[in-house]
């Protein structure tokens, strides 16, 4: 059997008011467009996760808002600003053939340089940007079976390619 993980990093957050906490910061309006951009494209692909695994921040959660992708939602305080062992973790609890999984870097992008057994040639990949996207596969039965280098990359993906590079 597999499973296939989605990993996303939030989108662009706001950094227009300086009182608010990390924590609580938006989305800006390029985030938001870019995070209704890769829910079009996952939705285009036929990738409906059956968990979505989601950091308590503001940011996050809004990412999760405007992909408009079905799922059950499971708001996990820990994903806040994970490390890779962390969101292993968070994995290895989850259930169904398809989890997305929405958090932080630099946790994020170790995660994804850790999961895979091979990355993706995208220039990007090393550096997740903000709604990046990967989409991969792992041969396993269950989810805690899950471990890092045992992933096939099926897709990796910026906002910038979907949404063009003047359309910020």
């Amino acid at each position: 059997m597999v499973k296939r993980l989605v990993l996303l990093r939030h989108a662009k957050s706001s950094w227009d008011d300086p009182t608010l906490a990390d924590h609580d910061r938006p989305l800006n309006r390029r985030g938001r467009k870019s995070a209704k951009a890769v829910g079009r494209w996952l939705t285009g692909l036929g990738i409906v996760p059956d968990l979505i695994l989601c950091s308590d921040a503001a940011r996050t959660l809004e990412t999760h808002k405007r992909l408009k992708i079905g799922g059950e939602l499971r708001v996990l305080p820990e994903l806040y600003l994970a490390d890779a062992d962390t969101m292993m973790a968070a994995m290895q609890k989850a259930e169904g053939a398809t989890v997305m999984m929405i958090a932080h870097n630099p946790g994020v992008a170790d995660f994804a340089r850790r999961v895979v057994a091979s990355p993706p040639p995208h220039g990007r990949f090393g550096d997740f940007p903000t709604a990046a996207t990967l989409v991969v596969e792992i041969p396993m039965e269950d989810w805690e079976a899950g471990h890092f280098g045992s992933s096939r990359v099926v897709n990796f993906i910026t906002p910038r390619e979907l949404i063009g590079k003047g359309d910020d």
